[in-house]
């Protein structure tokens, strides 16, 4: 299979934006996913660290420092490459953040053709009341505000979401999230095998 017939769509946004909400409709339709945070996950199984939210943050930052800013792509380009190999011709990637991680990607993806990216935005005031009103791991005003100055400082997060080839917008209901995806996916032609 040449890679004409693959296409990788990378989801990215701020936290809380409803990028998880978007991966759950695309692995629900039975397109496969590469998660970036995996990744993270094995190595801290591997050095034998206990996984907390404030321990898996710290390590992506520190093993990225240690390792490198490319530590995470190289092993999810690695896995995309297996699922390319068994076959798979349209892969969710489910956590690219930094801007080192994008630059790697279009590079080895460089075509549209192969690679989208998807934004998924809305404004700040309402990502950050629905991040305090979600049932599974609400944050505070000020946690979440930490927590957007580290992704966009230390990890580089903005980049990504400012060179995103398209941008669905998350401010209405989940119905109105799912029918913008749905729209998207037909204008790029993604559930076309």
């Amino acid at each position: 299979m040449g890679m004409e017939d693959v296409k990788l769509l990378a989801v990215v946004g701020m936290s809380g934006s409803g990028k998880s909400t978007v991966i759950e409709y695309l692995t629900k339709k039975g397109i496969p996913k590469v998660y970036f945070g995996g990744v993270i996950l094995r190595a801290m199984e591997e050095a034998g660290i206990e996984i907390t939210p404030d321990a898996e943050r710290k390590f992506r930052e520190e093993i990225r420092e240690k390792e490198g800013k490319d530590f995470v792509v190289k092993r999810v380009i690695e896995e995309v490459k297996n699922l390319i190999g068994a076959g798979q011709k349209r892969i969710v990637l489910d956590g690219l953040y930094t801007w080192t991680e994008y630059k790697i990607l279009k590079k080895e993806f460089p075509s549209e053709e192969n690679m989208v990216v998807v934004a998924v935005v809305l404004p700040k005031n309402l990502r950050h009341k629905r991040v305090a009103e979600r049932p599974v791991r609400p944050l505070s005003a000020r946690e979440i505000s930490e927590r957007d100055w580290s992704e966009i400082e230390n990890i580089e997060k903005g980049g990504p979401i400012a060179n995103a080839d398209y941008f669905v917008d998350n401010s209405g209901t989940v119905e109105d999230l799912h029918e913008g995806v749905r729209k998207l996916l037909g204008e790029i032609e993604f559930l076309r095998a």
